[in-house]
């Protein structure tokens, strides 16, 4: 009887240890592998050689605080299954892994670009030209703005959205420079309560038109972590500087976490994941009454200041909503809703 036990007890120790072998090998396959004659790279699993493969445009806008895997995969099965790239300033290779699960490519590799040299660098430009898929990560971006505008980095990332055009993704600070008009965060990050009492707050940096040149989001300010950091007013005040400074009316669209908007090669948007996005739109015959340094932002306008459509995510993605004509289409599933500002406070109402 004892040597039965002691039978079985190495026939399970056995066992689990072929098991965890076997788990081992599994990691050990998709595990980043670095070549030192790729500048920048943080690793890539799959094949370094440049294939080619048929792609279909799209951009994703994703609010942070967690991926959204049906977003990543709407942009992989753009890919065509090539070589997606995500570049970053910050952080590790954890995409890698991660974006090899879920989808059959070719290969994915991480790029950090943390200064302007590695910008400039010919063969990171080159990687990203041969990308079927960019993503662009999370982190600071007044960092990506100092680090790639006006740089060959800057330029690849243009040729992929505007000749290649390739399916184009960013997270949090990755989503934040995609609109042509962008939020640059240089300093402390700007606080809703802050600067609708002051729009000349030191911390509303706001430039334009300098940076990527993304389709059907020009004139289009993104903002991102909308409702879990409460980022509607300092969207609004964003939208309320762009209007005095420059008299452009711009559109935002707004992304909150574990949410992506998704918009195709028609301009069309769903939005996928858990949360909620927000396009939001200004017309000049509703401007704002007061956008001055140091007294409370007034945006009234009969308390339609702003027309706001409200959207819910889904898994499957909700949608549609048209970028391009900047309006929901009949399947959407939308809460229409009015923001104003008075005396520094955001108020809305549903219509």
């Amino acid at each position: 009887m004892i040597q039965k036990l002691l039978w079985s007890f190495v026939f399970c120790f056995l066992f689990s240890s072929m098991l965890y072998s076997q788990e081992e090998i599994t990691i050990e396959k998709i595990s980043s592998k670095i070549f030192s004659n790729r500048p920048a790279s943080l690793g890539i699993i799959g094949d370094t050689a440049d294939v080619h493969t048929t792609v279909t445009p799209g951009i994703v806008l994703m609010g942070g605080g967690g991926d959204v895997d049906d977003a990543i995969k709407w942009m992989i099965q753009r890919s065509g299954g090539g070589n997606v790239v995500i570049i970053r300033a910050s952080g590790t290779d954890a995409y890698n892994p991660y974006m090899f699960k879920l989808g059959k490519v070719a290969s994915v590799e991480t790029l950090k670009i943390d200064n302007r040299d590695l910008a400039e660098n010919e063969e990171v430009a080159r990687i990203i030209r041969n990308a079927e898929m960019l993503f662009i990560a999370g982190g600071d971006q007044s960092v990506y703005m100092k680090s790639w505008k006006g740089t060959k980095t800057n330029e690849a990332i243009n040729y992929l959205l505007q000749i290649k055009k390739v399916p184009v993704g960013g997270t949090s600070a990755g989503c934040a420079i995609l609109g042509s008009i962008y939020y640059s965060g240089e300093g402390s990050s700007a606080v809703s309560k802050d600067v609708l009492m002051d729009p000349y707050h030191k911390n509303v940096t706001v430039y334009q038109n300098d940076f990527l040149k993304a389709p059907f989001l020009h004139n289009v300010i993104t903002d991102q972590h909308y409702i879990a950091r409460n980022r509607q007013g300092r969207h609004v005040v964003f939208m309320s500087r762009i209007i005095k400074d420059w008299n452009i009316y711009p559109n935002g669209i707004a992304v909150d976490e574990r949410t992506a908007v998704c918009i195709d090669e028609k301009g069309m948007a769903t939005v996928f994941g858990k949360s909620k996005a927000y396009f939001i739109k200004t017309n000049r015959s509703r401007s704002p009454e007061l956008t001055e340094a140091e007294k409370p932002l007034q945006w009234k306008a009969k308390n339609k200041g702003l027309q706001v459509y409200e959207m819910q995510a889904t898994e499957n993605g909700n949608g549609m909503f048209s970028i391009k004509k900047f309006k929901p289409q009949k399947s959407a599933i939308i809460n229409n809703q009015w923001w104003w500002v008075e005396n520094g406070e955001l108020k809305t109402q549903n219509f």
